[in-house]
């Protein structure tokens, strides 16, 4: 894991957040807890990260995050619909005014010729009805797919609260 650029972003985004007055969720899948790991790291993180949700399974999206069973049978669950619903589920469920939600396949099996290996769906949302989200493609092996999953999301979070 590239430490010092996290560790860059995860102060950036603090400061951010500190000065918003708001705490943030996190709901991953592919990335199963690095990013609320990476966050729970930094000392004093209990005054801006409020929980995270680790949703590998659809019945765990379902259960914990209120993803619809009809989202995940039409467009899958790596998908930016998905994704969406994670996030904005994540919010309902905690007491965080921001979210990130993150579904992918790291590999090194799983993929298919529509979503390859790499692909990463991201959401962004906000207590107050924001919503973005984009997808992307990462190379390289499972580990080195997560972590570019962790640093997009820190990066898009920035951005999303800049907004």
């Amino acid at each position: 894991m590239n430490t010092l650029l996290v560790q860059q972003h995860i102060s950036t985004l603090r400061d951010k957040l500190l000065h918003k007055e708001w705490y943030l969720t996190t709901a991953e899948s592919c990335t199963g807890g690095e990013i609320a790991a990476r966050l729970t790291d930094i000392p004093g993180s209990s005054q801006w990260f409020e929980r995270g949700f680790i949703t590998y399974s659809n019945a765990a999206k379902q259960e914990m995050l209120g993803v619809s069973s009809q989202t995940l049978e039409q467009y899958g669950a790596v998908s930016e619909e998905s994704a969406r619903e994670m996030a904005q589920g994540a919010l309902k469920h905690s007491r965080a005014q921001c979210a990130i939600a993150v579904t992918g396949i790291a590999g090194p099996d799983g993929g298919s010729t529509g979503k390859p290996v790499g692909m990463v769906c991201f959401a962004f949302a906000n207590i107050n009805n924001k919503l973005f989200s984009t997808t992307q493609h990462f190379s390289g092996d499972r580990l080195e797919i997560r972590e570019k999953t962790v640093i997009f999301a820190l990066e898009e979070m920035i951005c999303f609260l800049e907004k």
